[in-house]
């Protein structure tokens, strides 16, 4: 993890870096806000921990610099303990605030905390489905639930939209009938292939120019079917 400390005050600031360096983080450390911007735009920072009042360029309107391209955490550090700036730091996008002087082990255990909470976020956020699948002329609209072929809208009863969704949220993947039955109609009992192949029809029949052949959805002969997605 990389941290990025900025700290008119040299003794505080050595100090900052070496406890930071002891637990493991590589550290950048400057002593004004100007230096702070100039090292985030070519070493991004996974956290930043900001002095408020420095020369040439202050906490506040570094913090608002950086939030313009990255919402890492930021904690704030001033000799300053006033309601005001507390909420107007928070406002701009602080995630937390240490009045000096301080406890090194206190700003160690937030520094920590406000990582794993950033972490976390991250992981969920990766895990979410795309809002939206585009594939060539195709644009399938999670949210909406709806499916675009050149910008123009494709009417779809629900299985053949569950059906489309689940081949295009796993391109290139060879589905057996009997796994595409199961996840799309929610049974285990698979007894028609049928059943999948008339919704695969009708599924090229509105996606593909060509429904005898097909560039999207192409049918692996002896095994089942996959979704081509470039």
């Amino acid at each position: 993890m990389h941290i990025l400390i900025a700290e008119d005050e040299t003794d505080i600031r050595s100090l900052l870096e070496i406890a930071l360096k002891e637990e493991g983080y590589s550290v950048f450390a400057v002593q004004d806000g100007i230096e702070a911007w100039e090292v985030f735009n070519a070493k991004p920072a996974d956290l930043a921990i900001l002095d408020v009042m420095m020369p040439r360029l202050d906490g506040f309107n570094l913090l608002r610099k950086i939030r313009e391209k990255s919402n890492i955490p930021v904690i704030f550090l001033t000799a300053r303990g006033e309601d005001m700036d507390k909420v107007l730091g928070l406002g701009l996008g602080a995630d937390d605030y240490l009045v000096k002087p301080f406890s090194m082990a206190e700003l160690l255990a937030r520094v920590g905390a406000q990582l794993r909470r950033s972490s976390l976020y991250a992981g969920l956020a990766a895990s979410q489905p795309e809002p939206r699948i585009v594939c060539g002329a195709l644009v399938l609209d999670i949210n909406s639930c709806c499916l675009y072929r050149n910008d123009a809208p494709v009417e779809m009863n629900a299985k053949e939209y569950k059906l489309l969704k689940y081949l295009m949220q796993n391109p290139n993947r060879v589905f057996t009938k009997k796994q595409l039955y199961q996840a799309v109609w929610d049974d285990d009992s698979f007894n028609d292939d049928n059943t999948v192949m008339v919704h695969i029809s009708h599924i090229r029949n509105k996606i593909e120019d060509n429904p005898k052949e097909p560039v999207y959805l192409k049918t692996i002969r002896g095994i089942g079917y996959r979704f081509v997605r470039g």
